[in-house]
């Protein structure tokens, strides 16, 4: 019988906490009269501000693209013999169910505290197919991710057969496409973009798909020892976050009204940076050797799907009880780490209830051991 992968679990914990240090920093740097996060339009009302929103917010963009890869290193490709509708149907049970349970909750829940209206509500719940709700923008991750599920079984026959050589072209070609961003931004449309056409030459190469083929290629392919992955691993990381820090860091001046994709340019998960230091990231998460993860840090793992799910309710309550009270530099970890624990709790309680499992993700999960991975 094989073992667990215990790093997968270490990523999944941490990862989770990342993405509501990055909700947690949106909260410091929204436009003049908006009441949430960042939205369109942001404003950085001092140099604290900048200086912390760029550490905290910037070191945490690796989160979903680690999602996305310990979903495509667990499940890429396909197990031989299993069909695709098979394959859908175990993620679907996995997935499908929390999800939109939660959609339903974000839709109406918040009128008790008249967050939302009954209009909005009825609307809300009218697009439930359609897309996320006004007040649950962190869902946006659920519609990509399934993306890469119904697009596994199409790749996994390739992925199956295909050379090392070959995989790290098709993730050079990735690589450059995360230059995207930078060259429209320096350079302006380009390899065919134009306002009736965004299909530039390397779109079928782009997005998470190509995180999808790294995760395959690292975990078939790359035979590394430990210490060269410690080393490279590091390196990495170091030259992603500054980068990615830094980027946000000299456009964001105080006191100006920004447009966000413009500030945030660095940030979005697709970019060169951010595909450096998640890659760093994940080769050092791979030197972690254990038998066996902490109770604790299965426990969080198992759980980390429902609290990715729930943390939006309980991160508005905290900034409202946190936020102003201590300094930029407090603040921010202190609402990541006290939603983080208020989620793990809800989220333990819940799935304790008859059913609950199917509210946070826990039911459908696989109870058989995964089978690691050596090289």
């Amino acid at each position: 019988m094989g073992k667990r992968i215990v790093f997968l679990d270490y990523i999944r914990v941490i990862a989770c906490f990342l993405v509501m240090l990055v909700h947690a920093s949106e909260n410091f740097y929204p436009a003049p009269g908006a009441t949430d996060m960042a939205g369109p339009m942001s404003f950085l009302a001092n140099e604290t501000d900048r200086l912390w929103v760029s550490i905290y917010d910037g070191c945490s963009r690796i989160a979903v693209p680690l999602f996305m890869i310990v979903s495509a290193f667990l499940l890429v490709p396909m197990k031989e013999g299993q069909s695709s509708m098979e394959f859908y149907r175990r993620r679907a049970v996995r997935i499908l169910p929390p999800f939109l349970i939660f959609i339903v909750l974000y839709s109406t829940v918040p009128i008790l505290w008249h967050q939302i209206d009954i209009e909005t509500s009825m609307t809300d719940l009218s697009r439930t197919f359609l897309n996320f709700p006004t007040l649950a923008g962190h869902l946006w991750f659920m519609y990509p991710l399934i993306g890469l599920y119904l697009f596994i079984p199409m790749i996994s026959p390739w992925l199956a057969k295909v050379s090392a050589k070959e995989e790290r072209f098709f993730i050079g070609l990735f690589a450059l496409s995360t230059c995207m961003p930078y060259l429209n931004h320096w350079l302006g449309e380009l390899w065919g973009q134009c306002f009736w056409n965004e299909f530039h030459t390397l779109w079928y190469f782009s997005g998470y798909l190509g995180y999808l083929v790294l995760a395959h290629y690292i975990r078939a392919h790359l035979d590394w020892s430990r210490s060269k992955r410690l080393t490279i691993g590091t390196i990495m990381t170091l030259v992603g976050t500054v980068w990615t820090v830094l980027s946000f860091y000299i456009q964001a001046v105080p006191g100006v009204l920004h447009e966000t994709p413009v500030i945030e340019i660095g940030w979005s998960f697709c970019t060169i940076n951010c595909l450096i230091c998640t890659t760093g990231v994940f080769l050092l998460f791979t030197c972690i050797k254990k038998e066996k993860a902490p109770a604790i840090v299965a426990e969080l793992s198992n759980l980390s799907y429902g609290m990715y799910l729930i943390h939006i309710f309980w991160l508005g309550m905290w900034v409202s009880v946190i936020k102003g009270e201590f300094g930029t530099v407090i603040e921010i970890p202190l609402i990541a780490i006290a939603t983080y624990l208020s989620c793990w709790v809800s989220c333990k309680v819940i799935s304790m209830l008859p059913y609950g499992n199917w509210v946070v993700g826990t039911a459908g999960k696989p109870r058989k051991p995964i089978q690691t991975v050596t090289h």
